[in-house]
């Protein structure tokens, strides 16, 4: 703990602000604002507190966009605190709820995960006298709208913690925005509120991101994404000469029939991971269609003399997925299709040098030049065109960078 106890004064307002005289006038608060600015663990502590401080026996929701998420971010933080605070803590890790004793009280915290419209129905029903909500900007709305609803116990309060998205986002327009008259302290944090991050720290992450994801998740400003959705690749980011040596071999796969079909062969060295050959197959360019079988011969030329750890495929690809397994050599593994999650791992590894792209690699180096974001649509979502090669290399970089669920992630070598 003593590396943490130095708080700033915005910190020191998340612990203090339900103790002041204007709290009995407010239904909850709102922190949002840069990564790294040191707003979830004042928020889980100080949830914890004021519950514990306010009722006994009674039940109350701390919600992230999964289970396994709110247990990485939020339940190791509580667990510490509390127990050096004198608390009693206690976690059924298999009926996803804590129990935490002090003073003798003694209040339960259900974890929900809020992955999708489906996760609405798993807290209906339940009355509750508080929900703790991290990165609610990624969860449904009626989740959060659901839960919301469930906290009808007399002096109640709604806590939010998330960073920013686009500024047509429906948290940012409904509860940011309307905070005021929906009666809730509104905190927008950055990352000079976080006096435990070094300034070394602070200049590593301003590196790593380039336009709306550095306003967003830097300036933690509700900004809207456009133009290419790469700007960050340029010639630091091809390999024109290979390692020799490899540690382990990838292969990801976007699948096309009318669409292309691109394959990428990745493989290990030194710490970084370099695309060293690709299959790229348009059909329109090419006038002709190939079947599953002729990409599945691709593939085996692709792969020609390496040991091949796995074999990441397009989730929607069920026939080609089905011609690999009925081979039997290579392992498929499905990936996980987050399309704005998995685009924001691959900008990360792209600027801090943990994935290269072989020179050989001509279409996928032209599909980085050409990507970009749809300006008008209404929430963040790339052109569909141009992303074939950029589905395979995003799968990718989700396989690789992938914790147990799929939570906000940042992926650099050096601070792992």
């Amino acid at each position: 703990m003593a590396e943490v106890m130095n708080f700033s004064p915005k910190q020191k307002l998340v612990f203090s602000w339900w103790k002041q005289p204007y709290a009995n006038d407010l239904d909850g608060i709102i922190c949002d604002g840069a990564v790294r600015s040191g707003k979830t663990m004042c928020m889980a502590f100080s949830f914890v507190l004021w519950s514990m401080t306010h009722f006994s026996g009674r039940d109350f929701a701390i919600c992230g966009k999964t289970i396994g998420s709110v247990r990485r971010n939020i339940v190791g933080v509580l667990s510490g605190m509390a127990k050096q605070a004198g608390m009693a803590f206690s976690e059924k890790v298999s009926r996803s709820f804590i129990d935490i004793s002090f003073g003798g009280r003694r209040n339960r915290y259900y974890i929900f995960g809020g992955r999708d419209e489906s996760s609405a129905s798993l807290i209906q029903g339940m009355t509750l006298s508080g929900v703790l909500f991290d990165e609610c900007a990624l969860m449904p709305r009626s989740f959060v709208e659901q839960a919301v609803a469930r906290c009808s116990v007399s002096g109640s309060k709604i806590w939010f913690n998330c960073n920013p998205e686009s500024s047509g986002h429906w948290f940012k327009r409904e509860w940011i925005d309307k905070a005021r008259e929906k009666h809730l302290l509104h905190l927008h944090f950055t990352m000079e509120d976080n006096p435990s991050l070094s300034r070394r720290v602070k200049d590593r992450y301003r590196r790593m991101y380039t336009g709306a994801f550095y306003d967003r998740f830097v300036l933690g400003k509700w900004s809207d994404v456009s133009g290419l959705i790469y700007p960050m690749f340029g010639e630091r980011c091809i390999a024109k000469e290979l390692p020799k040596s490899w540690e382990r071999h990838i292969v990801s796969c976007d699948y096309g029939t009318v669409n292309p079909s691109s394959f990428g062969l990745w493989g290990l060295s030194g710490g970084v991971w370099y695309r060293i050959s690709e299959y790229y197959f348009d059909s329109r360019r090419e006038g002709m269609q190939r079947t599953d079988e002729e990409h599945y011969a691709g593939l085996e030329r692709l792969c020609s003399g390496r040991d091949i750890e796995c074999v990441i495929c397009d989730p929607s690809a069920a026939s080609f997925i089905e011609c690999v397994k009925r081979h039997g050599k290579f392992r498929v593994k499905q990936a996980k299709n987050d399309v704005v999650s998995g685009i924001r791992r691959v900008a990360d590894a792209l600027s801090s040098g943990s994935v290269r792209i072989g020179a050989e690699c001509g279409d996928c180096i032209r599909e980085f030049g050409l990507y970009r974001w749809d300006d008008g649509a209404a929430a963040d979502k790339p052109l569909k065109e141009n992303d074939h090669a950029m589905d395979d290399v995003r799968y990718f970089v989700g396989e690789i960078t992938k914790p147990s669920d799929d939570g906000f992630f940042v992926m650099a070598l050096e601070r792992q």
